[in-house]
């Protein structure tokens, strides 16, 4: 019997053809499997920091009948501050002196017999500086300045944190470590392992007040998708 070699060839050719599609087959469903099997985890890391920048308003008010002699009086005062926080650390470049708001009573369409002058002038002299610990301790010296005749009132003091890129990427490696390890234990209850990574939102950063206005919470949370494997 003669055998036909090219029948044989291509009898052998399509045998190969066959196990090899099941064999590609087999492997797609088996990655199709895969990417459909996945575990959604969000990692947080949260640290607390010392606030780098502070805004401190000093505000006072002058009231008198004679305009010049107010306005006398607001540049002594706005001297005393000064010299007050200049002697005291804090950079002259970081002191605002705001011109006064004048109130004028005899202007005043609707006048009020609760106010017996005719001029009121109300000032504000504003830090802005890097100085924290300097401001810090002035605050609780601010009574000298009573001493000194100038009448201010408390206001709020605005403390901030502008470093936040600074730590940006340690809180990034460490949420998303933390997310690694929330996966992992997933896994590891349902009997599987931890792929590679599908996706992954780095989240916003917040920047929070804590019971210590001079120190915030700067808090992070990712989210990240991971395949699961057998």
């Amino acid at each position: 019997m003669k055998i036909n070699v090219t029948y044989v060839i291509s009898a052998l050719l399509l045998s190969a053809g066959i196990f090899f599609l099941g064999v590609f087959i087999r492997s797609g469903i088996n990655n199709m499997a895969y990417r459909d099997r996945q575990v959604t985890v969000k990692g947080l890391a949260e640290r607390e920091v010392n606030a780098n920048t502070v805004t401190w308003p000093i505000q006072y008010s002058v009231a008198g009948n004679d305009l010049q002699a107010l306005y006398d009086q607001v540049t002594d005062y706005n001297s005393k501050i000064i010299k007050f926080l200049t002697s005291n650390g804090i950079p002259a470049d970081d002191v605002n002196v705001g011109s006064p708001d004048t109130y004028n009573a005899m202007a005043n369409r609707y006048p009020s017999d609760n106010f017996k002058y005719n001029y009121s002038l109300n000032c504000t002299v504003t830090v802005t500086t890097d100085k924290v610990k300097e401001v810090k301790e002035l605050l609780s010296r601010q009574g000298e300045l009573l001493k000194e005749g100038v009448p201010f009132s408390n206001t709020y003091i605005n403390y901030q944190y502008t470093l936040l890129n600074d730590i940006k990427p340690e809180m990034i490696a460490e949420a998303t470590k933390n997310a690694r390890e929330a996966a992992a234990q997933f896994a590891k209850d349902s009997g599987s392992k931890v792929g590679k990574m599908k996706s992954a939102n780095q989240g916003q950063f917040s920047i929070e007040d804590t019971s210590n206005p001079a120190v915030k919470k700067v808090r992070v949370v990712s989210t990240i998708v991971y395949y699961l494997q057998d």
